[in-house]
């Protein structure tokens, strides 16, 4: 099995990439990742003001996936993300939902044992997720830090993007160039305060390719959804892309008209707050997999 070590990293997103490996599609592949600090935070005291801010979120890779063209979709498997004991949550001024009401900036390093993080006593079951995952965007797209979620998926921060998830991202160039990091070992829908708890990972994935299918918006599935997740410059350009994607997905894979596949959605799809916290914002729409499944969803879809 390869390995891409965490000092093999990018800042952007961006369609001319240099890849540091090419795998073939249904080869599986670790990645060891950094945490969006790059690991400058160790101890409760430090200031956050005096890290160096052009290393933070640093993304693992790119993977070039031999056969990948534009036009095809590519298909991660999340098989396992095994995190560090500790991890690091911040608060800063300004930042967050209620970064007005900040005194001021704090470090906490959480411990993780048996499973749980530990804060003020309250024992909390981590579930590991992929913050930062994407592929390179189109040449007319433009780079996108890794700070940022776009239509390549990037800083999503979305917390089914999990061991047992598979992701779906469109193939914009050659080779599709794939990059993660940012893991929390635990984080909140809409990841409120700025942070998750963000922390090192090897992170196990299974990369396959399927041919002449396109998306606008990355997939994530699991064991009950097909999800589309959708950014914008607020919640309401998130939450009107990630609905009209996932009511015309219903309408091409039902076979019906758009405004009865609208009334399903209604009845059925779950609008979930990703993160609030970026520069753009992510919601995800929730397509129940009995409404229709996700092999379905991709059969029907077009190049």
């Amino acid at each position: 099995m390869k390995v891409i070590p965490s000092n093999k990293v990018i800042y952007k997103f961006k369609y001319d990439l240099d890849y540091v490996e090419r795998i073939s599609p249904g080869e599986v592949i670790e990645v060891e990742t950094n945490d969006c600090f790059f690991q400058q935070i160790f101890d409760e005291t430090q200031v956050l003001t005096e890290i160096d801010y052009d290393m933070l979120n640093p993304a693992t890779g790119p993977v070039y996936v031999e056969g990948a063209e534009p036009g095809d979709l590519l298909q991660v498997k999340i098989i396992s993300i095994d995190v560090e004991d500790k991890g690091i949550a911040a608060v800063v001024p300004g930042e967050g939902v209620l970064g007005d009401q900040v005194t001021k900036p704090i470090i906490r390093v959480i411990h993780v044992k048996d499973g749980c993080a530990v804060f003020h006593g309250v024992k909390l079951p981590i579930q590991p997720m992929i913050g930062v995952i994407g592929v390179a965007p189109k040449k007319e797209d433009g780079e996108w830090a890794t700070d940022s979620p776009w239509k390549h998926g990037g800083n999503m921060d979305t917390k089914d993007i999990k061991a047992g998830s598979t992701l779906y991202f469109p193939v914009n160039q050659r080779g599709a160039l794939l990059a993660l990091g940012d893991c929390h070992a635990i984080m909140g829908d809409g990841e409120i305060c700025f942070t998750g708890l963000e922390i090192p990972a090897k992170v196990t994935l299974e990369i396959n390719l399927i041919k002449d299918k396109n998306i606008k918006w990355p997939l994530v599935e699991t064991d009950e959804y097909t999800m589309v997740i959708a950014s914008g410059d607020d919640l309401e350009d998130a939450v009107y892309e990630a609905t009209s994607q996932a009511v015309g997905h219903i309408k091409d894979s039902l076979k019906i008209e758009w405004e009865d596949a609208y009334v399903l959605a209604s009845l059925a799809v779950d609008l979930k707050i990703s993160q609030v916290v970026d520069p753009k914002m992510t919601v995800r729409a929730a397509i129940p997999k009995y409404v229709v499944s996700t092999e379905k969803l991709i059969e029907d879809l077009t190049k």
